[in-house]
Parts: structure tokens; sequence; C-alpha cells
């Protein structure tokens, strides 16, 4: 990877992108300070789209896509996609695209990893806007990255997109700014988790106490799981009681007082979410304390295989996130291939199993019809305006933003002005024929139309 040249900021410059990256770092929770964004060298993967363009349109200039990928530190297993969808998306767009306004333009993507840090999130975001002048931010996975994106695309009028986080988390967070202009999300609730791993739970014809034992580090994602509209509200619709203990702080390496409460509470099943080193150590140490719940669910730890096979017994049994799954065979609007397709690619090119991780390409797909439909592309309120007029089906489900705000509709509607729900399921981890592990769908709840594979199954211990 080729090495930046370094940037010498002016004052006016260092000053505008130091107190945008202060706001943008208030978004992510708490997780404050600022790094000063001047004289840093930052590796960085470009690629462009599309070099040999034959006549036609009149040519404009490229459109400058920032995506802000944690491919480094422990959210890294939320990008492990990404270097192969921009490599398909370069692929599928090597003629570049023809704009709303009638331009053949090329795509150039700009990739910077966040490090699975905040502030470097934030910092790496305004550089992007500043330093490459990019028409849009891009990212995903957790609010650590998302919020402080979304913060400097604020502070700093660029139009940006999120998938994979809780749309709670960003826009109803205590610091969120009164109105959103330039931020956008196809982004989940928990209250879709829960609607998904409640139905699975009772499609699944075993019986519980409906007692369910709550776990969350003390982070942005426990708030965005535990606002009054998200998981509280459906468990209570559906008659379950809760159990919540203090939130744990990382890193967590003991669990007895959590697993002592909820032994002592009767809790029949667990549920939250989860960084997967936290969980690990929760999973092993409620074995060793006899603890044996009928079901063990959680948000991010068990999205994907690289985390669940770390866990005691690979996380057999263990009921996760479903954001996207192959047996969704939705059509790839940047080529002829659909999930199957896709994840078979991936499978191809990387020599890894397929990976949920690749929902998150949805967004860069959700960028490209928007510039495709953008009247003039070089105009970011036209570009919001486009944004705004999105409606089509993409990886990781409909994204409709012509509907009406609704936040009483749970699934498939938009609980928010700046937010769409994506699709969702539940998945349980099963035994593979090849001896690892697959991904089975048992709640497609949220995802219809989408192919339901088995009924949850209870954990089993020996």
């Amino acid at each position: 990877m080729a090495e930046k040249e370094p940037k010498t900021y002016s004052r006016r410059e260092f000053l505008k992108i130091a107190g945008a990256t202060g706001a943008a770092v208030g978004l992510s929770a708490g997780l404050g300070g600022m790094l000063a964004a001047c004289d840093e060298d930052e590796p960085t993967t470009t690629t462009s789209a599309g070099t040999d363009v034959t006549a036609g349109p009149e040519q404009g200039r490229a459109i400058k896509l920032g995506l802000c990928s944690p491919q480094t530190g422990n959210f890294a297993v939320f990008a492990i996609a990404d270097n192969w969808y921009v490599a398909h998306a370069e692929e599928a767009l090597k003629d570049g695209i023809v704009t709303g306004d009638g331009k053949q333009r090329q795509v150039e993507i700009i990739v910077r990893d966040t490090q699975s840090d905040s502030n470097r999130a934030a910092q790496i975001a305004g550089d992007l806007v500043l330093q490459d002048e990019v028409d849009m931010l891009l990212a995903s996975g957790t609010p650590d990255t998302c919020n402080p994106v979304a913060g400097q695309g604020e502070a700093l009028g660029c139009p940006n997109l999120h998938s994979f986080s809780p749309w709670q988390a960003m826009f109803m967070a205590q610091d969120a700014p009164p109105e959103w202009k330039w931020t956008y999300g196809n982004m989940l609730g928990s209250e879709l988790t829960i609607e998904c791993f409640t139905d699975a739970f009772e499609q699944s014809g075993v019986q519980t106490n409906k007692k369910v034992g709550m776990l969350f580090q003390n982070d942005a994602d426990a708030q965005g799981w535990m606002a009054p509209n998200a998981a509280p509200m459906v468990f209570a619709n559906k008659g379950y009681e809760l159990v919540v203990p203090d939130y744990y702080s990382v890193p967590a390496e003991d669990f007895t007082a959590q697993i002592a409460e909820f032994k002592s509470e009767g809790c029949e099943i667990v549920c939250g979410t989860n960084d997967p080193p936290w969980l690990s150590n929760f999973l092993a140490q409620s074995l060793q304390q006899s603890y044996y719940p009928k079901f063990i669910s959680s948000g991010k730890a068990l999205i994907f295989p690289e985390a669940v096979l770390t866990y005691p017994n690979q996380g057999l049994g263990l009921i996760g996130e479903c954001a996207w799954h192959p047996s969704w065979k939705i059509k790839d609007t940047l080529s002829d291939l659909d999930s199957a397709g896709l994840a078979a690619d991936y499978e191809a090119k990387t020599g890894n199993k397929w990976t949920a991780a690749i929902a998150t390409y949805a967004k860069l797909e959700w960028a490209i019809d928007v510039y495709k439909r953008a009247k003039d592309p070089e105009d970011k309120e036209s570009v919001v305006e486009a944004i705004l007029g999105t409606n089509g089906m993409f990886q990781q489900g409909p994204i409709d933003f012509t509907q009406d705000v609704d936040p009483t509709v749970i699934g498939g509607g938009r609980p928010h002005y700046n937010n769409v729900y994506n699709f969702f399921g539940a998945q349980q981890w099963r035994a593979a024929d090849d001896g690892g592990i697959e991904a089975i769908v048992v709640s497609n709840a949220m995802a219809p139309g989408t192919p339901l594979q088995d009924s949850a199954q209870p954990m089993e211990y020996s």
C-alpha cells in the first residue's frame, strides 16, 4: 500500500477540522477526545472504477466516495468483506456510470482504516472531506465507527450513508444535533432484533418462563438497545420479563455477578449485544458456574463465523442477528449476480467462507444509485434530494425513503426521517457437513419473502 505525501493544513483548515472532529467524536456516546488532524501520514487505498470510456455522453469529473472501514481492531470483522466488495464494484463499474445530469463519470473509492477507534474514525472522515475532497462518506459497523463519521458529515456538509449500526444510537443520542441534514441510514434497531429473537424462541416449540437476562457492556450499543422504543418495548409487548444487571466495563474478565443474578432470577434466556471477546468470557464462565439457559442470543457477537468459531463448543446453538444471507437471493444492482452469487464470488476470491459482512456492500450499491439519479452530482444539496428519493432493492432489502415516517411500524418502515429499516432475521449456529459451522435462518420475521430454513433448537450442554 503506497504511502501518502504528508499534508500541511493552513491555520483556517486546521481550525475547521479540529472543531468538526470534536463534534463528531461527541456523537460516539462518550468516547471523547480529539486527535489533531494535521501533518500525519495516512495509509490509504484508492481504487478508481472506470478509466477507459468510449465516445458517448459528455464526460464529467469523477465521483469520489470515502469508505471509513474498521479494517483492524475489535470491529475488524465488520470490514472483512470491504476490500472484496470494493474490488467487485471496481470491476462492475469499470466503464463508469451515467449520473443524473447525463454525464459519464468514473467512480473513485478511497478506503481508510478507522482502526476500530472512534477518535480515528472522526479524524479520517475529516481528512477524506477536507484533503481528499470526497463527495460522500460511507460507514458501517457499530456506533464507534458510524457516529463520528456522521458527526464529520454534519459538521463539514458532506452527505454520508450508513448501515449495520443501531439507528437510535445515532439519531436519538443525547448529544445528537436537533436536525440531521447530511446523514442517512439503512440501519437496524434492537426492536428488529428482538422481534426476530422472540419469534425464533416462540416458533421453536420450546417452553420457557420468559425471563430474559440482558447482558450489556457500557457503550452506545447498550443505550440504543435499551431505548424505550427499542428492546424493552418489544419484550414487554410479548410478555417477557427483563433482568438487567449493571453494565460491565471493558476489558471484562469476570462475569460472576451477572451470572449469579441470572441464576437467582431464574433466567432461561440470555440476550443483549456484546463484543466477541467479552461474550466468549461470559460463555466460558457460565459453563464453569453451571448456568445453562435454554437459549443464548446476542447481537453483534453472533453475526460472523470468524468470531463464533472462537467461542466454547464453536458457538453451536447460539442465536444471533441475520443481517444478510445467501438464501435471500436479492439481485445485485451492479452486476448479474444475486446474494448466492455474491457469496460464491466472495468464497472463490478470498478463500474464506461467506460472511454476513457482505451486507455492508449494500450502502455502496445505494450510493451508486443515488448518483445515477442526482440531477447535479457535484452539488451536495442535489445529492441529498436524490437520497431522499431512493426507492429500490439492495442487498439488505428495500430502501424506500419515499414512504412516510412512522416510528410505530417495526420492520420495513421508516422509523425516523433519516433512516429506513433493513431486512432482518435470526440465525442459529449449527454444525456444518464440512466440519465447520453454518448459520441457519430460524426467523424471517423482519425479512418478508425470504426463506425460513428451520426452527430454533435449545442449547445442548455436555
